[in-house]
């Protein structure tokens, strides 16, 4: 690698580090995310364009701080209506300029959490919050994000300036919610941060079931969530959803990238630094709230696999147990059909298979691979061999994903009978 090619890294990752901080300060001074975003921007080329000739500062963020803030008063200035906040932003510099990051940022912590509920705003539609948090949150570029979904970069182009333009449009201030909408808004921000590492962890399309950009971004902004919303149970217990689920990634595929079913993955390839970290966030949770949420009670179900040494050590009473609860709170096909997983475990195949009939029998999932796949691994137990390969069939002709295609075809054609 030559010098400017590491300069370029350093740069790269320097941005992936910074931005959402500088974004979210630059957001606070001048009460546009859209034109917050610009700035940032801006200061990244302007470090493109210098760095290679005079190497990365010993402050990269607060370089790019100054410099988006330099900016943004060359913009003010020219446009004279807006002589006021050209002498506030100018005072804030003349204050900021020689200090580290955090000094040239009053907040940083309401800063992020403001720029997190902003980009999952209500007022945007799932996909324009998902891009928008992505970009401003987690730092990736247009192209990056469009590669991730396998979409045009076009459309993620326009999903971005449509959801720039909503919000300004709709005033929507850059602020932290008041008290009262915080829980209903802190749903809308965990459930885009979800649907990010869900897409990584089991892409929807494609010949890779796993897309582990997506996975570590989506638990990088959601150990910031945590940080800055640190009296939020739901937010340390997605945390500790991701980060347990995120422990298996190594073992989930083979060396030729095959999935790999939970019962035959190599445990020791498990990451226990995530484990450990999993289950701290998700003691923090339960510390919080004496009524476990939506994912605090998916990360106790990511724990009891966690725990078990072995597949023979799953304590499958308690997810099930766990599983009547959630399904309570949340009472999702999904769901349902994750439990009938669990009760084939705890308590046999017959009695898995009588929720998943009723569940086909009420057409909500007719076109969801997972029902028929489930359907299959239970008919495949009770020995009903025709009906499980039919089973295994409908799934794989029901998923875009190839490599899951490749191993549902490969289960039909290892059922006995």
């Amino acid at each position: 690698m030559t010098e400017l090619d590491q300069t370029r890294s350093h740069i790269e990752a320097v941005w992936r580090i910074e931005s959402a901080r500088l974004i979210a300060a630059l957001s606070r001074m001048v009460r546009d995310v859209g034109f917050a975003e610009e700035l940032a921007q801006d200061a990244l080329v302007a470090a493109l364009e210098k760095w290679p000739d005079t190497g990365v500062p010993d402050k990269p963020g607060a370089w790019l701080m100054t410099t988006a803030k330099n900016r943004a008063i060359d913009k003010f200035r020219r446009d004279e209506r807006l002589a006021d906040r050209t002498a506030q932003l100018a005072h804030q510099i003349a204050s900021t300029t020689t200090g580290g990051f955090a000094d040239a940022t009053d907040d940083i912590g309401d800063d992020l959490l403001s720029l997190i509920f902003t980009a999952c705003h209500p007022v945007l539609p799932t996909p324009a919050k998902v891009a928008m948090t992505l970009r401003v949150v987690g730092g990736l570029t247009t192209n990056e994000i469009a590669r991730a979904f396998m979409v045009p970069e076009s459309t993620v182009a326009q999903r971005i300036v449509r959801a720039k333009r909503t919000l300004a449009k709709a005033e929507v201030p850059f602020e932290i919610p008041q008290a009262e909408e915080i829980p209903q808004r802190l749903t809308s921000v965990l459930e885009v941060l979800y649907l990010i590492f869900n897409e990584g962890y089991s892409a929807t399309a494609g010949d890779d079931l796993l897309r582990p950009e997506l996975c570590h971004d989506a638990i990088r902004m959601a150990r910031i969530l945590a940080q800055v919303a640190p009296d939020y149970a739901e937010a340390h217990g997605l945390l500790a959803l991701l980060e347990l689920q995120g422990s298996r990634f190594s073992a989930r595929v083979t060396a030729a990238g095959e999935p790999v079913l939970l019962a035959d993955q190599d445990r020791t390839r498990w990451d226990r630094m995530l484990i450990r970290r999993g289950l701290a966030a998700l003691a923090k949770a339960e510390s919080l709230s004496e009524e476990p949420g939506v994912y605090t009670l998916q990360a106790a179900i990511a724990a009891c696999h966690a725990r078990a040494v072995t597949v023979a050590d799953t304590d499958w009473r308690r997810i099930a147990a766990i599983y009547d609860r959630l399904v309570t709170i949340a009472p999702t096909p999904v769901v349902e059909l994750n439990r009938a997983v669990a009760v084939s475990q705890a308590y046999g195949p017959r009695a898995g298979l009588d929720i998943v009939d009723a569940l086909a029998a009420t057409n909500l999932m007719s076109t969801y691979h997972l029902l028929p796949a489930v359907r299959g691994d239970l008919l495949a137990r009770l020995d009903r061999a025709e009906e499980a390969r039919d089973a295994f069939r409908l799934a794989a002709s029901l998923t875009d994903n190839q490599a899951e295609q490749r191993l549902l075809h490969a289960r039909a054609a290892a059922v006995r009978g």
